[in-house]
């Protein structure tokens, strides 16, 4: 494979796209088993993980806990307004809030959307205040009942 961001030989696209969906499934996974999924060597394998990270295509390795038994069963989507949007700067405003796992700047009525976890309903109420307060915006929450898949690779 050549230094750069195309790979050079026939079929390396799919091997690149089969390490990147076995790692996404698994980051655990050894170079071996990598290996034994793709069909190649276990130092060819290590060689294209390592250029996949470099080029930023894997851009990194993470674990993915239970929310539930962490203490954090409560989910909800949070769509927030700046109501002063000439000082939109909300993500930086909210980024010390632990609670919030994700935030998306998105169109439509909403500037962002937030994916929170809290222990209970008091908790979510506490922090909606918090986000209100930190940011100057105003929310409308979603709750989420259950979750039928979540953090799926992209491939």
């Amino acid at each position: 494979m050549s230094s750069s961001n195309s790979p050079a030989e026939p079929g390396a696209v799919d091997v690149d796209r089969a390490l990147m969906a076995a790692l996404a499934r698994d980051g655990r996974a050894s170079f071996t088993e990598l290996a034994e999924h793709v069909g190649l060597s276990v130092s060819a394998v290590h060689q294209r993980v390592r250029r996949l990270e470099q080029r930023g295509l894997i851009t990194g390795y993470r674990a993915t806990l239970d929310a539930t038994q962490i203490g954090l069963p409560l989910t909800a989507f949070v769509s927030i307004t700046p109501t002063d949007a000439q000082t939109d700067d909300a993500p930086s405003l909210l980024a010390h809030l632990d609670a919030i796992e994700e935030c998306h700047a998105v169109a439509g009525v909403e500037s962002y959307i937030l994916k929170v976890r809290v222990a209970s309903p008091d908790a979510l109420e506490n922090l909606l205040k918090e986000i209100r307060s930190a940011a100057n915006v105003t929310t409308r929450t979603t709750v989420v009942l259950s979750t039928s898949y979540e953090a799926r690779p992209p491939i």
